[in-house]
């Protein structure tokens, strides 16, 4: 069971979060030969406050 881990920094709508299932699902689908079914998305908002880049918080920046 192919499953896969998006990681982003602050919030998705749900429309957008629709969207990247359906086209994740199509292509892991595509690729691997797996039923669509069998593929698993986890979609993981962060904070902007609790990752930096170069050493700055993205909230900072």
């Amino acid at each position: 069971m192919p499953y896969v881990s998006i990681r982003v920094a602050g919030k998705l709508s749900r429309k957008q979060k629709k969207k990247i299932a359906k086209g994740v699902t199509d292509v892991i689908a595509k690729e691997s030969g797996k039923p669509k079914s069998s593929i698993l998305i986890f979609i993981d908002e962060e904070g902007r406050e609790n990752i930096a880049s170069g050493g700055i918080l993205l909230d900072e920046k």
